[in-house]
């Protein structure tokens, strides 16, 4: 996806109107997305819709994540910034780090990728493992 389409509708957390995803019309439906562009609903009616992403919020954000690169091991980082793309054909992008586990003095490594992200995704329950033990 070079831009965000044109037809998806920003919806904003109504606290501090973050952005939290998009809604965008399939058929006389609407369906939630997530701002890394995933469907987080199917369709739904419009207020439905709105729910599922404040269900999901922003908390995924601060979760640990995989990295899949090549044919290398996934790697554990941190979501640092995500900047989707615009209707103006702006790129996006996300930016990870490799997680350090809180020491300050672990080396770690800034990725930049396209937006939407591809070969990121969630841990699975037996990657929750740390270095040291």
């Amino acid at each position: 996806m070079a831009a965000l389409p044109a037809d998806w509708i920003p919806h904003r957390r109504g606290t501090d109107r973050e952005l939290i995803g998009w809604i965008r019309p399939e058929g006389d439906d609407w369906v939630a997305v997530s701002l890394f562009g995933a469907d987080v609903s199917g369709p739904l009616e419009w207020v439905e819709a709105e729910d599922a992403l404040e269900e999901v919020g922003l908390s995924w954000l601060a979760e640990p994540w995989m990295l899949e690169r090549d044919a290398a091991d996934p790697i554990r980082v941190r979501i640092v910034d995500v900047s989707p793309a615009s209707p103006d054909g702006r790129a996006g992008r996300v930016v990870v780090k490799t997680e350090d586990f809180g020491a300050v003095d672990a080396p770690d490594e800034t990725l930049e990728l396209p937006w939407p992200p591809s070969g990121l995704r969630p841990m699975r329950p037996d990657e929750g493992i740390s270095p040291w033990g």
